[in-house]
């Protein structure tokens, strides 16, 4: 008889401490490691803020699902797979950490025998929880020799997945003694300069090891109880995998309890009756739920998003957003915190309306799809910036809307460069401060790019730097970017549509991938794969053109003679068009590796010249 489902709220550390013969398993069909840098940097950020403010309560990291195997010792991973790795590595990194906070205390000291004591304490349950160690072969203090046993025993967690290109990078990490060690051992990314020759794994234990390393012994120690000890998840089990599958799509279906626009707009209009203004409140709140079902606006923004973004609007013109860059959640703070909200319910929901019908003004300007792509969370300062037409006598100045979406760019253009996350104090925290200003109608558009210029040029003195990261880049948002600034030197037309595609000029696959890489004079395979994913390589194509030429020789591409096929002649993109036209009289024309570096250079340049202002 197959046993009921079994939900449990439970510590993160009790969580991760399985039985002697039980271990994890990330199933076949699981998608890789994918966690970057930000979702570390927002995860840190939480577990700091919570620990430092004290908080009697628990801090909930919602929930996992796990279908159990095998006599319950296979925990198929179905929902947490990218919180249990990230916890592991943060939890590896907690425990170099503790040792060397150890390895800096005088044992002599008795002012310092209670931390010594915490510290060790910490030190035992992380050994017992990675490496289930019994407490008898834990060293009083670290011990390399005794520790390198330990390390060798682990045995925690099985990557099963197709998918996951580096299934040992997580076990190398966890068996290394020390940070160097892992780094020498870790998979590095052939072509790759810096940080982004390594894999995820990797790049983020390193940024939990140097979060904690900057930390003194009594703050590793506090940080290492908080999260072991008051850190929970809702593990819930299932015997079944085709009934975990179904509980997983469950959970993340409409089937859920009341989001925050319920609770909030019930609120709103309790209040609005209360007041015998229910009528007006409805016929308001229904126009701005029209308006972000707009189908022109609704990939853009919605009533969660207006919520969040009014509260960021109303927090800086309160002046909040200088000394707490911590975010209230929606809920919270419209029932909570500034509670004046609703008791206004008109004039808020009537606020709320304007301000979807701004966006409705605006979400067509081609700078502002490009600086959405970039980043969900421009859409927040805007929003504030937005502040200064709510009222009917300020109207939309398009031209300083363009300039300081341009301005924003600039800087999340960064951010997807650098290894920092968006909570980091150069972004979010320099945004939070900014907004009260974008808020503000007395204060000119000038005095806040100068705001912007100057921060950049303070944080990010090394334009080589940036430059070297462009040329390695091998993602896809640069390439709106780059597409963007190419027409705008170029005094052509840009218009982003929905269906459009990344296109590769040299094919990333297809049929004839042997015999196009031998015309562009590519070696081996090797080579292909360190320059075809480069910025030079890639365009914006309309999606019916992708479709039809998508893996075709360059010649082809730039064809205006084909009779049954569209090419790039025919795309309203800048540099698709520009290619067409400029090899047009060509009677045979090449795309070769030299092409696709020349290319790259000229992202290069005209990126940084932007990010700059050079």
């Amino acid at each position: 008889m197959a046993k009921n489902i079994e939900p449990k709220l439970r510590k993160i550390g009790d969580y991760l401490k399985l039985e002697e013969d039980a271990v994890f398993v990330i199933p076949e069909y699981q998608r890789p490691y994918s966690w970057g840098i930000e979702n570390c940097d927002k995860l840190w950020q939480d577990i700091v803020d919570f620990s430092e403010n004290k908080n009697k309560d628990n801090y909930f990291f919602g929930t996992i699902i796990v279908n159990c195997q095998d006599d319950d010792t296979r925990y198929e991973l179905i929902d947490g797979q990218q919180r249990t790795t990230t916890f592991l590595l943060l939890f590896k990194a907690l425990l170099l950490g503790i040792n060397n906070s150890i390895a800096r205390i005088n044992s002599n000291d008795e002012d310092s025998s209670g931390l010594l004591n915490g510290l060790k304490e910490r030190r035992r349950r992380i050994l017992g929880i990675l490496y289930k160690a019994e407490p008898e072969e834990i060293s009083e203090r670290p011990n390399i020799e005794k520790d390198i046993k330990i390390y060798e025993k682990l045995n925690l967690l099985s990557n099963e997945s197709n998918n996951e290109q580096f299934k040992n990078e997580l076990n190398i990490i966890l068996k290394a003694i020390d940070f160097e060690d892992a780094e020498r051992k870790v998979y590095k990314i052939p072509y790759k300069q810096k940080d982004n020759k390594y894999t995820n794994f990797f790049k983020n234990f390193k940024f939990f090891y140097n979060k904690i390393f900057a930390l003194q012994g009594s703050e590793v120690n506090s940080i290492a109880k908080s999260i072991i000890d008051n850190c929970e998840v809702i593990e819930i089990k299932s015997w079944q995998v085709e009934q975990a599958i179904t509980m997983f799509n469950s959970l993340n279906s409409d089937g859920m309890p009341l989001n925050d626009a319920d609770i909030i707009s019930a609120k709103l209009f309790a209040t609005s009756k209360s007041l015998n203004k229910g009528n007006e409140y409805s016929k308001i709140w229904k126009d701005l739920l029209e308006q972000l079902n707009d189908d022109k606006i609704s990939n853009i923004i919605d009533i969660n998003s207006i919520l969040t973004q009014y509260m960021y609007l109303t927090r800086a013109k309160n002046g909040k957003m200088i000394a707490d860059t911590t975010v209230p959640g929606v809920r919270r703070y419209f029932t909570q915190i500034n509670t004046e909200l609703i008791k206004a319910p008109i004039e808020t929901c009537s606020e709320m309306f304007k301000l979807a019908q701004i966006w409705g003004n605006v979400y067509n300007y081609p700078i502002i799809k490009i600086l959405l792509k970039c980043n969900e969370n421009a859409k927040l300062f805007l929003g504030c910036y937005f502040n200064r037409f709510l009222n009917k006598e300020n109207r939309i100045v398009e031209v300083d809307i363009i300039i300081l979406a341009e301005t924003m760019l600039r800087l999340f253009v960064i951010l997807e460069l650098v290894d920092a996350g968006y909570s980091s104090k150069y972004f979010k925290s320099f945004l939070f401060k900014e907004a009260i200003k974008l808020t503000d109608i007395n204060v000119s558009i000038n005095e806040i790019i100068e705001d912007f210029n100057l921060h950049i040029k303070e944080n990010w003195k090394d334009k080589s730097d940036i430059e070297i990261r462009i040329h390695d880049y091998d993602k896809n948002l640069l390439v709106y970017v780059n597409e963007y600034l190419f027409a705008k030197e170029n005094n052509m037309d840009f218009r982003l549509s929905s269906k459009c595609d990344i296109e590769h000029i040299m094919p990333a696959s297809g049929h004839n991938l042997p015999e196009i890489r031998k015309d562009a004079g590519i070696k081996d395979e090797k080579e292909f794969n360190e320059i075809v994913n480069k910025l030079g390589n890639k365009i914006l194509l309309e999606e019916k053109i992708n479709r039809s030429i998508g893996n075709e020789w360059f010649r082809t591409k730039i064809s205006n003679t084909l009779s049954d096929k569209f090419s790039y002649i025919h795309s309203s993109y800048p540099l698709a068009s520009s290619l067409a036209n400029k090899y047009k009289d060509i009677e045979k024309p090449y795309w070769d590796k030299d092409d696709i570096e020349s290319a790259t250079q000229k992202a290069i340049r005209r990126i940084s010249n932007f990010i700059f202002e050079d």
